[in-house]
């Protein structure tokens, strides 16, 4: 198991339920298995629209449909159910130590701050550079293509902010997550 991998996005087929007792996936509709989405221990597979029930690390796969994960100290149960059940959700090969990161956990509506860690190819990086969002041209710039912790909130002034660091520098990320907005293709 290495500590990251290349594709922002492995994929993404179907829905989960996680046993957070035994921390056993049952999918309905996944392939994790099937060759061209082979999901593989040290994968992250985040859990929820935006990480909203968090983050976990895959220890092995049984079939298309049964995966286990290491822990679920970094998932959060469904406020009134306590399980996580029908979820929607992504394989990715991002740093496994970002899901240990406090910076990077599930959003905060709370306090209006959203982070998480993105796979960002050369292109991205150039694109990002010269696009316009939320009213601020270049706001996803970042330093360099890899595994990009980004992390946005609005000021005391209401005024839209992104900061960003490179937590893995590399050219060769492959695979596209649902990260268009931020990091366009073109």
């Amino acid at each position: 198991m290495s500590l990251w991998g290349n594709k922002d996005l492995v994929g993404q087929a179907g829905t989960v339920q996680i046993n957070l007792s035994t921390e056993v996936i049952t999918g309905t509709g996944t392939t994790f298995a099937t060759a061209g989405f082979t999901v593989s221990e040290g994968d992250v597979i985040v859990v929820g629209a935006g990480a909203t029930y968090g983050h976990a690390v895959i220890s092995s796969v049984t079939s298309n449909t049964v995966a286990s994960i290491a822990t679920t100290q970094y998932l959060i149960p469904h406020p009134t159910t306590g399980i996580i059940t029908a979820a929607s959700y992504f394989i990715t090969q991002r740093p496994i130590y970002s899901i240990e990161d406090s910076v990077y956990k599930a959003p905060d509506a709370k306090s209006n701050r959203y982070s998480s860690v993105f796979g960002v190819d050369t292109t991205e990086t150039t694109v990002a550079g010269v696009t316009t969002v939320g009213g601020k041209a270049g706001a996803y710039k970042v330093a360099h293509a890899g595994w990009v912790g980004v992390t946005t909130y609005t000021d005391m002034h209401g005024n839209f902010r992104v900061k960003s660091e490179t937590l893995v520098a590399g050219s060769m990320i492959t695979g596209d997550a649902a990260d268009d907005t931020r990091f366009p293709d073109s």
